[in-house]
């Protein structure tokens, strides 16, 4: 299936190579900020002159100029990839239905095929944004966080390898909750297009014999079984931000805790605490962003 579909690619495969490109150098360029960060305010905090703040200043705002540059950049052709594939895939849509035989056009109904053309298409076009930005940036953002703040706290890194398996435990849950019922939803979709279409067709017969209240009544009951889908999997989705918080709360206080020890015990830096923070925020980010 992911083959079939990545054929609708075509002429938009530079801006898909493109996209996960520019998607990596932005997180490349966002790890390496909080560690000129940590060493300006180390610097900072020993009494160092204008010249080196202003040193590392310059330095920061290149850094965040081409981060914002490449994900920009990232932005626009992931958009060109992504509008392109759908247009290719709805074009091989409607082409396809065109060589239906009449077996397939009596067991296929119009509305699926109307919801296959748009609703369908809108959903893949949308993943396949979320594939080359998101898919590509989440897991990048984790490993080079994660590397950096060994880099940066050695031990207190490891704080996060306790915090982030129960993270993924309640994504992973949250996950086998809404998948089905978000795969419900779009069969729901079909018989709502299906009344639409109905009563377009037929507005004629349907004031002819006054069937105006039988069709308002099922079309209601099909739109009121899209809202029922759609709030259950909503009020599922609604935990991420809980469980988000919880871990992102529950890191920095352990953070906090173990650092302030190090800095009293160890010699740890606050420069190097600070940037821990920056990394706890961007690794849960991308785990949130994954699910």
């Amino acid at each position: 299936m992911i083959k079939r579909l990545l054929k609708s690619v075509r002429e938009y495969k530079k801006a898909s190579i493109l996209s996960p490109l520019l998607v990596a150098g932005e997180v490349v360029f966002e790890c390496i900020i909080p560690l000129l960060t940590a060493g300006l305010i180390n610097n900072i905090s020993r009494g160092c002159g204008m010249d080196i703040i202003i040193k590392y200043g310059l330095a920061l705002i290149v850094l965040a100029m081409f981060s914002l540059l490449f994900g920009v950049l990232s932005g626009h052709y992931s958009a060109i990839a992504s509008a392109g594939f759908a247009k290719n895939l709805r074009r091989d849509l409607f082409e396809k239905v065109q060589q239906f035989s009449f077996a397939n056009i009596d067991k296929i109904s119009t509305a699926s095929l109307v919801s296959r053309l748009t609703t369908d298409v809108s959903n893949v076009q949308m993943a396949y944004m979320m594939i080359i930005r998101v898919a590509v940036r989440s897991p990048l953002m984790l490993i080079f966080a994660f590397a950096a703040s060994i880099i940066v706290g050695k031990k207190l890194a490891w704080i996060f390898v306790g915090i982030i398996p129960v993270l993924l435990f309640g994504l992973i849950i949250m996950m086998a909750k809404v998948m089905p019922l978000f795969k419900s939803v779009f069969k729901k979709y079909d018989n709502l297009n299906e009344s639409v279409q109905e009563n377009v067709k037929a507005i004629r017969v349907v004031k002819s014999f006054v069937r105006e209240d039988y069709e308002r009544s099922k079309f209601n009951k099909a739109a009121n079984a899209v809202y029922r889908m759609f709030v259950k999997a909503e009020t599922y989705v609604s935990f991420n931000n809980p469980v988000m918080m919880l871990t992102v709360f529950g890191s920095m206080l352990g953070l906090s805790w173990l650092g302030a020890k190090a800095i009293v015990l160890e010699g740890f830096t606050e420069g190097g605490l600070m940037s821990l923070f920056s990394y706890v925020m961007s690794i849960l980010m991308s785990l949130m962003m994954i699910s």
